[in-house]
């Protein structure tokens, strides 16, 4: 370990948040960023933004870019900019109705054929299944169907989360960001990642196995 002082290390990562229309996007960043609540938020209209800035570690400062991107501007001409120079993303979708859930493979679609990571992979991105403090419907009941679902299509992971009563937030955020870091190690240096020191879930190295990742 490096002794003295250690040099301030500094990153800037472009976080996507996607779903369908009215599934608390926007409630999700008040949330994190904010620590706020509201049930009156008007519908987003084209792209807003929030920053946040974690002080991960005594050497390390990360500013995360949020872009919430609305749920009508979904798969237009548009979303190719949005998405440029993302290095993660959370889908979102609202626990109470169905119609939401059955969206997320066209987004998930549409984000990987948009953006990827330098090697081209695609980016680590978590699902969200959001509102979990209202009356649940569809495959959310069944959290088994849903590890599966999410395995099958390449997400980092999925977090049941509420804005309203602050569950899961920090976690879904932490979990998305520790895989940014490990890709952001991974390419910069080539060197084999640690995944204990970074407290990755199911996280290999490339030259393992692929093993799915839980919450």
């Amino acid at each position: 370990m490096a002794t003295g002082q250690a040099e301030k290390r500094e990153h800037l990562y472009k976080i996507l948040v996607i779903g369908e229309l009215g599934t608390g996007k926007t409630s999700f960043i008040k949330r994190y960023v904010h620590q706020f609540f509201s049930q009156n938020y008007r519908a987003t209209i084209g792209v807003d933004f929030a920053l946040k800035v974690l002080n991960w570690d005594q050497n390390t400062i990360i500013r995360l870019q949020l872009w919430d991107i609305a749920g009508q501007e979904r798969f237009g001409n548009m979303t190719r900019v949005y998405y440029k120079e993302a290095v993660g993303a959370f889908i979102v979708f609202d626990v109470t109705r169905s119609a939401t859930f059955d969206a997320v493979i066209k987004w998930k679609n549409d984000l990987d054929s948009k953006v990827q990571l330098p090697d081209g992979k695609p980016i680590p991105c978590i699902l969200l299944a959001n509102k979990s403090d209202q009356q649940k419907q569809g495959i959310v009941t069944t959290p088994a169907k849903l590890d599966e679902y999410v395995k099958e299509h390449g997400f980092a992971g999925w977090f049941e989360t509420s804005a309203k009563e602050n569950v899961n937030i920090e976690e879904a955020a932490k979990s998305l960001v520790n895989k940014i870091l490990m890709n952001d190690k991974l390419l910069n240096t080539g060197e084999v990642i640690d995944s204990e020191r970074f407290g990755l879930v199911g996280g290999k190295t490339d030259t393992s196995q692929k093993k799915s990742c839980s919450c």
